[in-house]
């Protein structure tokens, strides 16, 4: 079985900008539900289709299939909820980690995560200075939930 471990954490200023370059995300979700999460993503010129478990602590399972990219704009148009997520994701290599920070646009823009995979969820990491508050236990902060209320609806903290 696929097994994700991550740990996700707020951003805070824009020194990480300047060690990466993005690409644009676009994805969508046909289902949320407690027992797994079905999500559509294209990135460039190729689709994927996602199928989530639940969380627990910080992992879950991950089931990730390349599909072409027609397929997957057809599901985004006509099967997936709205809003669409839109972000532009950075890689940052920190450490011996690679930081995929997600920069959101659309409804969720102002809204910068930054995420970490880790082997164990024991596993030790250092933080970088741009790093701010852990999310990772804050379900609001899922993708998944950014679709049912985005970003731009919240009060602010």
């Amino acid at each position: 079985m696929a097994q994700e471990i991550e740990r996700k954490f707020l951003v805070q200023g824009d020194s990480w900008k300047n060690l990466a370059t993005g690409s644009f995300y676009c994805q969508g979700y046909i289902s949320t539900q407690k027992t797994a999460t079905v999500r559509i993503r294209i990135i460039g010129d190729q689709g994927y289709l996602t199928i989530k478990g639940p969380s627990i602590k910080y992992s879950r399972s991950e089931f990730e299939y390349p599909i072409p990219v027609a397929d997957a704009q057809e599901m985004l148009d006509t099967l997936c909820d709205r809003p669409l997520i839109e972000k532009t994701r950075y890689r940052v290599e920190y450490g011996n980690l690679i930081w995929e920070i997600d920069e959101f646009d659309g409804v969720n823009k102002g809204l910068i995560i930054a995420e970490v995979e880790l082997s164990d969820e024991q596993q030790q990491i250092e933080l970088p200075t741009w790093i701010g508050k852990e999310v990772s236990d804050d379900p609001k902060y899922f993708n998944s939930n950014l679709v049912k209320y985005p970003f731009s609806q919240w009060n602010r903290e």
